[in-house]
């Protein structure tokens, strides 16, 4: 008898979950988010924008419908990501600049961080011109957190292999 009940239980999860998944339409509002910037490898800022990009393109969409203009979006850019947004490396970093520079046109705003700008060794006048210089990372998130921003932390992972590797 203990033998068929737990053999009943080891099944029980299978017949539960038979049938598969099901789509949620979670009732979100409208974003208030800070994103926190801090890289190990400047070419990350492409993913972490990709970040910013799965935020607000489901939410634009049905049901939701939310324009990114309605949208408080805040990005705090304190790791070597800041060599991203320096005037002198644009060529380099030219599609990131571009898409974020673009993301601004909506009122997103990018901040930098003023202490690691100096340990960069570069002054406000070496940022593009969409770049607020505030006194501290740490301090500008924790203020934004206060005012009841969603802190988001994109983490930047390496991929070690193609998705249809291991589908």
């Amino acid at each position: 008898m203990k033998n068929t009940l737990f053999g009943l239980l080891l099944l029980f999860p299978f017949i539960v979950f038979a049938e598969g998944a099901r789509y949620v339409e979670t009732p979100y509002e409208v974003p208030r988010v800070v994103f926190d910037l801090y890289l190990d490898e400047p070419e990350g800022i492409n993913s972490a924008l990709h970040w910013m990009r799965s935020l607000i393109n489901p939410v634009m969409e049905a049901p939701y419908e939310y324009s990114i203009d309605e949208m408080d979006i805040i990005v705090v850019i304190h790791g070597t990501e800041i060599v991203t947004v320096v005037k002198k490396n644009y060529e380099k970093y030219k599609t990131a600049v571009d898409r974020m520079r673009y993301y601004t046109e909506f009122g997103v705003q990018f901040k930098v961080c003023g202490l690691a700008a100096k340990d960069f060794d570069y002054t406000v006048e070496d940022f593009q011109d969409f770049i607020d210089v505030v006194p501290s990372a740490i301090t500008e998130l924790a203020y934004w957190q206060q005012k009841g921003y969603a802190v988001i932390k994109p983490t930047i992972l390496s991929k070690k292999y193609r998705i249809d590797e291991i589908r």
